[in-house]
């Protein structure tokens, strides 16, 4: 008895696709990093208070003033007539509208309000002003 050894040449029919899957997760991890980082808006120092609330609501417009004046509606550069146009779109869209302003702790107080005059000629009364707790000593 003769034991024969049979090598395998043929070609396979299929293909390991695990590489391919595990890219396809590393890529996927990477884009939804990248985009909730590139969604957080303008950076600004915000002021220090003792009692800093969460305001936030789903539908709540984010209006940023920088340390140099400029207006950002939902982390986008607006005039204050182009602010006061867009607020006037969402507040008929919802009449609740709520609002929160984040400004830098260095932003010109007259800027910040002009904002809020804007919002009181619109008639938004759900206004939230943003700031950072104060740490105990």
């Amino acid at each position: 008895m003769s034991a024969e050894i049979k090598t395998e040449l043929a070609p396979f029919d299929d293909i390991n696709v695990t590489p391919m899957l595990d890219l396809a997760y590393v890529l996927l991890v990477v884009f939804i990093i990248l985009t909730t980082a590139s969604v957080q808006g303008v950076k600004v120092r915000s002021p220090v208070t003792q009692a800093a609330n969460n305001l936030a609501k789903p539908q709540t417009r984010a209006i940023t003033i920088t340390a140099d004046g400029a207006v950002y509606l939902d982390a986008y550069p607006v005039s204050m007539e182009q602010l006061s146009s867009s607020l006037a779109q969402h507040k008929a869209a919802n009449p609740a509208l709520p609002v929160v302003l984040k400004a830098d702790a260095a932003a010109q107080y007259e800027k910040v309000m002009q904002v809020l005059e804007v919002a009181k000629r619109l008639n938004i009364s759900e206004i939230g002003l943003v700031s950072k707790r104060a740490v105990a000593d």
